[in-house]
Formats: structure tokens, C-alpha cells, sequence
């Protein structure tokens, strides 16, 4: 017990005192993650749109994919990506592993199904009617989606955060393709896998700290969300 008070005692130390190391896996990860989400977010949108507001062929093939892809493991998708990405892969040529644009290409690979699922069930949440109506009234196009994207702007906030939390924390991915390289692609994940394992439990537990907190931070904004979308009853 008295290990664990003292570990738990140096974590906050580390993280409150600005420790150069931990701090730079941090911003690592965040920049990581970020760069994937944000890549994400175009095509996933008009990926959910085409399929909410479309009727062709295999639309329902498509939808069903997405949605089984969701589940798929994180090292799965490191696995795929690092065969491709190899030496002797058909992407070796790139010189990309054991690199932060691999990470990012995983994360994106992680985060693309989830926003595409979750942004079809908001545009789908929404009249149909407003897309011809939108466009009745005389706006173009790229008018007209953004004035749907306006419409639908809380579950799409719910679908980003969903998969910002979901590659955040993933650890697969990230170790086959970044390598844990200390001060270049070790992230919380993977550093908290290494620095456990090597007893190191002070940073472990810093950058447990620090994913615990961004969980709190993500579900909270969820949820102000959700009931700044729900019509408030008549007083």
C-alpha cells in the first residue's frame, strides 16, 4: 500500500511539475491523435451523407461494413498496415514505419468506420425533407449541406468525440506502427505498456492520470450535449 501511495505521490509530481519527458509523450499523443481525427472528419461526413441521402447499389453492403469495422481490433489494423508499410511491403518505398505518419494512418483506419456509422445515424435522425427543402429555397449544393451539417451539429459533435476517445487510448496500432520511440512516436498507450512493465509505475500512473481525465472531460462534454439537445420540458 505504501508503494502505491508514494507511486501515486511521484505521478502527481510529474505531471505537476511540468516533467519534460511525460510532457512530451502527452503532446505526442495528442498531436497524433488530433491529426488523425481531423483527416478523418471530410470524407467520413460525406461518406455518412452519400449513404443517408443516396440509393445506389450496395448501399446497404457499405452501411453493414462500416458498422462491423467499428469492432475491428486496433491490431488488427496495425498488423494490416505494417505488412503494407514493410520493407518488402507494396509501401515500403515510402519509408513511413516506425514513424508518427504511420500512427496517424492507423488511427485514421480506426477512427474513419466509427465516424462514418455514427454520422449516418445523425443525418438519418434528421427529416429528409430538409436537404429538398434546402435546396427548394434556392441553395447550391455545398450550401445546402452545411445547412444540414447545422442540423445534425450535435451528433456529429457526439460521432467526433466518440472516436477521438476510441484512438486516444488505443495501444495495438500504435506499437507495431510507431515503434515506441522515445521522444518521436511513444504515446500514453504504449508508454504506459513499457514504463509498467519495466516497474516504472510513477509515469504509468501520470499518464493513466492524464487518459482518465480526458475520459471524465469527453463524457461530460457528452452529456451537456445530449441535454443542451434535449428540448426542455414546458415549465
Amino acid at each position: 500500500m505504501g508503494n502505491l501511495s508514494d507511486a501515486l505521490i511521484e505521478a502527481l509530481k510529474l505531471l505537476l511539475t511540468g516533467d519534460d519527458a511525460t510532457w512530451t509523450i502527452i503532446g505526442i499523443s495528442f498531436r497524433v491523435s488530433t491529426l488523425a481525427i481531423l483527416s478523418a472528419i471530410p470524407p467520413a461526413l460525406l461518406t455518412a451523407f452519400l449513404l443517408a441521402h443516396f440509393r445506389f447499389p450496395g448501399r446497404k453492403l457499405l452501411i453493414s461494413i462500416f458498422s462491423a469495422l467499428m469492432s475491428v481490433p486496433a491490431v488488427v489494423v496495425g498488423l494490416t498496415l505494417f505488412v503494407l508499410l514493410s520493407r518488402h511491403g507494396p509501401l515500403g518505398d515510402w519509408r513511413m514505419l516506425f514513424t508518427q505518419t504511420a500512427m496517424v494512418m492507423g488511427q485514421f483506419l480506426l477512427s474513419f468506420p466509427i465516424l462514418v456509422s455514427m454520422a449516418l445515424a445523425a443525418f438519418q435522425s434528421v427529416d429528409q425533407r430538409a436537404w429538398e427543402t434546402a435546396r427548394t429555397l434556392g441553395a447550391d449544393p455545398m450550401q445546402a449541406f452545411f445547412t444540414l451539417l447545422h442540423e445534425v451539429r450535435f451528433g456529429l459533435m457526439t460521432a467526433l468525440l466518440a472516436g477521438f476517445g476510441r484512438i486516444i487510448a488505443e495501444v495495438g496500432a500504435s506499437m507495431m506502427l510507431g515503434g515506441n520511440i522515445l521522444n518521436y512516436t511513444r504515446n500514453i498507450p504504449t508508454a504506459i505498456a513499457l514504463e509498467t512493465s519495466k516497474g516504472n509505475f510513477a509515469q504509468g500512473i501520470a499518464l493513466g492520470i492524464v487518459l482518465v481525465l480526458l475520459a471524465f472531460v469527453l463524457n461530460a462534454f457528452l452529456h451537456a450535449l445530449s441535454h443542451r439537445n434535449t428540448p426542455q420540458e414546458a415549465v
